[in-house]
């Protein structure tokens, strides 16, 4: 771990901003709502979601976006169509000097930069906590100390650990059964914990999300298999998931963002749930695909039941989702055979 942060320490800086970009001053802030002209800094930018999340933020006239990323799973080609717009900082959220000196003059914060994948948690918990708990914390105590207007959490359904009911309200205990999901727990405990005091602070807890640019997880997996006529390795098969498209997600970063301020959790998903197997099934007959399932027993560590209640969402950001939410796996199947070679040759989490 030390050694990682050692590295981040000496991150480099390439900054591809405009004359445009330049920090406003403080009497340009307005109260409420933050507009293309607020300062934005995007941690995690680079990776599947933050992406998509800098691309909206371009298209609705946003001219000041700067993004952090360490670059351990986000890739800066992810950014190509926007690399003239923003200024990229390749750094590690645990770097208090590089966090400090970025956060001047910053409005807005969307803090998706995280270790996020379930089983890598477990295999190196030292990295997965000191990024999600002291890097949060990091960059909670930078946003405070510069000003910042609003922060945006993006944190996970991994927090409710397996529920007794679906779908599952922001109201449910938090009951985490994963060393991902206790670190995303304490990273919401870090921004609300001073309640009350700037900057104002969202909390978004994300289902399942898929779309283009994402990799080792559950979809982009069973898409690389089905195309490639390899077997899927399903481990269980009792799970129930709820799958939510990314632009879907973005609508919501957005929303919580720029928008008024909604204090407390806010569930994003599409409130419906879809079992393993008719994913599997789903996107075998979508690849025309004649490959098997590869049967594992379960394992311990995974959330096997989630569908999340998405009545806040609807109610405090107007959030409205599909009948279908994998309606939009066709595309994704076709931008995955576009694409020169597959990403990477995983197991599903």
């Amino acid at each position: 771990m030390q050694s990682r942060a050692k590295r981040s320490t000496r991150s480099t800086i390439r900054d591809v901003a405009k004359t445009r970009m330049g920090r406003r001053p403080i009497a340009d802030r307005q109260p409420g709502r933050i507009t293309g002209r607020g300062n934005v800094l995007v941690t995690g930018g680079a990776g599947f979601i933050g992406s998509h999340l800098v691309g909206r933020l371009i298209r609705n006239g946003h001219k000041s976006i700067t993004i952090l990323d360490n670059l351990s799973r986000g890739r800066t080609e992810n950014l190509a169509a926007a690399w003239d717009s923003i200024r990229f900082v390749k750094g590690d959220i645990r770097d208090q000097e590089t966090v400090a000196r970025l956060m001047k003059g910053i409005d807005l914060v969307f803090h998706l930069a995280a270790q996020s994948n379930v089983i890598g948690a477990i295999q190196d918990v030292d990295y997965s906590s000191s990024t999600n708990i002291v890097g949060t914390a990091v960059i909670m105590q930078a946003a405070r100390a510069a000003g910042v207007r609003r922060l945006v959490f993006t944190s996970s359904r991994e927090v409710y650990g397996d529920p007794s009911n679906l779908p599952v309200p922001e109201t449910a205990p938090l009951i985490p059964k994963n060393a991902y999901g206790m670190s995303k727990v304490a990273g919401e405990m870090c921004c609300t914990m001073s309640a009350g005091q700037p900057p104002e602070t969202a909390i978004l807890r994300l289902a399942n999300v898929y779309g283009s640019r994402d990799y080792g997880r559950v979809i982009p997996l069973f898409i690389e298999s089905a195309l490639d006529g390899r077997p899927v390795t399903i481990y269980g098969g009792n799970q129930i998931l709820d799958f939510i498209h990314v632009d879907r997600v973005v609508d919501a970063l957005v929303k919580v963002g720029c928008g008024d301020h909604v204090a407390g959790p806010v569930n994003v998903g599409s409130g419906k749930g879809t079992t393993i197997v008719q994913l599997a099934e789903r996107i075998f007959k979508l690849a025309n695909s004649h490959t098997k399932i590869a049967w594992q027993p379960g394992r311990e560590a995974e959330v096997t039941r989630f569908v999340a209640d998405t009545a806040r969402g609807r109610i405090h950001l107007g959030l409205e989702h599909p009948d279908d939410p994998l309606s939009r796996l066709p595309e994704l199947i076709a931008w995955s055979l576009s694409q020169a070679a597959p990403v990477s040759r995983g197991i599903a989490v």
